[in-house]
């Protein structure tokens, strides 16, 4: 019996260095972008962050939702080119461009107040890519079209850094 109980002890100890090494490896700390602090503080909404990552499961960028803006935050590992295709031709040429310009048309015509139209501006440092702020993005299909749009531009992008 005796003999048992010592493997039983053996057996516990190893679930509990497993366990300490699961619980280590699994969790990682969150960043909370200063912002996110400062809205909290100011009474404001908390916007709502999505990860864009690679099929791999690296992350890319951070997508905050607050109201009717959206701001996309490249990872901060990452050496994105502000000037590449998939960003001024494919984001801003036919998905970002278009909206705008739809919207627009939209005030012509009266359906839309001026200040609803469609906008962004994209912050790049040193000819890398920082941050996409848009405005006004309307409706819960336009930002999920941007979403996309943004996480196939996103993974295009890094691929290019990666050279594949």
């Amino acid at each position: 019996m005796s003999e048992h109980e010592e493997e039983i002890k053996t057996v516990r100890s190893f679930l509990d260095t497993v366990d300490a090494l699961l619980a280590e490896k699994s969790y990682r700390k969150v960043d909370i972008p200063r912002s996110v602090i400062e809205t909290v503080a100011k009474g404001g909404r908390v916007p709502q962050v999505q990860s864009v990552t690679t099929i791999s499961g690296l992350v890319l960028a951070d997508v905050f939702v607050e109201g009717s803006s959206l701001r996309v935050v490249p990872s901060p590992s990452l050496r994105l080119d502000a000037n590449s295709a998939p960003l001024k031709a494919f984001l801003l040429g036919k998905v970002l461009d278009p909206m705008r310009l739809n919207d627009e048309d939209a005030v012509r015509k009266r359906g839309l107040s001026p200040d609803e139209v469609l906008s962004y501006r994209i912050e790049q440092e040193a000819g890398l890519f920082k941050e996409l702020q848009v405005s006004n993005y309307g409706d819960e299909r336009r930002l999920n079209e941007i979403r996309n749009a943004v996480r196939w531009s996103l993974r295009k992008m890094y691929e290019k850094t990666i050279g594949t």
